[in-house]
């Protein structure tokens, strides 16, 4: 039984739900902590509702905030526990995209993903084994989960925009190159943008290329 995701809402600046963009935040964060990128994004996408859950378990490490899934090198999990976190947590969340995409009457072809640290994780992990594709993922400041498995597991290849600081302390900035080696293996479109001289985060240059992206899948 899956898990129901508390979320926050940015409805479409037109009125006119057209295109769903999902947020994804990353480990002891919570859904506001992105939601706040629907006021620059939303100007330029005037049909787009904006949607940000909390993740499923409140976290381990910081209590105050959500955790998609355990990660053991920072709150002493096991490996099994993470794998088994991982694989509820996707149930859940391909539970969610299914009920907004019926709650705003649109297609999967009108989703987009755009994952933070741990939200990248996630966003790749669900969205290259939904059955249909979706429109595009933005994957900031993250790392694809078992590359080696991709090929034999993937079903549906969206477009995918990696984003990452080249000096990021929390995610090794070569994470950025395994995934993308591993995507454009498995045939996916991909496209990379760096932030030069940005730690874990998101620089202006890296939101107006993901708002070039998204405008694209979306407009």
């Amino acid at each position: 039984m899956t898990r129901e995701l508390q979320f926050g809402r940015r409805a479409a600046a037109s009125g006119r739900a057209g295109s769903l963009v999902v947020f994804l935040h990353g480990y002891g964060a919570d859904g506001e902590d992105l939601l706040g990128l629907a006021d620059p994004l939303s100007p330029h996408l005037r049909d787009t509702v904006f949607i940000a859950p909390n993740a499923p378990e409140r976290c381990s490490g910081n209590p105050f905030g959500f955790q998609w899934f355990p990660i053991p090198w920072l709150d002493g999990s096991s490996e099994a526990e993470a794998a088994a976190g991982l694989q509820a947590a996707s149930e859940d969340l391909n539970a969610f995209l299914d009920a907004r995409l019926a709650d705003e009457g649109l297609t999967p072809d009108r989703l987009a993903l755009v994952g933070f640290s741990q939200g990248t994780m996630m966003s790749l992990h669900v969205a290259l084994r939904r059955p249909e594709p979706i429109a595009g993922i933005v994957a900031f400041s993250g790392r694809l989960l078992a590359p080696e498995r991709l090929e034999a597991e993937i079903t549906s290849r969206p477009p995918v925009l990696l984003i990452h600081g080249d000096a990021d302390p929390v995610v090794p900035f070569d994470d950025m190159a395994k995934a993308g080696n591993a995507l454009v293996a498995a045939g996916v479109e991909t496209y990379g943008h760096v932030m030069q001289g940005t730690g874990h985060g998101i620089a202006p240059d890296g939101l107006s290329v993901a708002l070039s992206f998204l405008k694209e899948r979306l407009g």
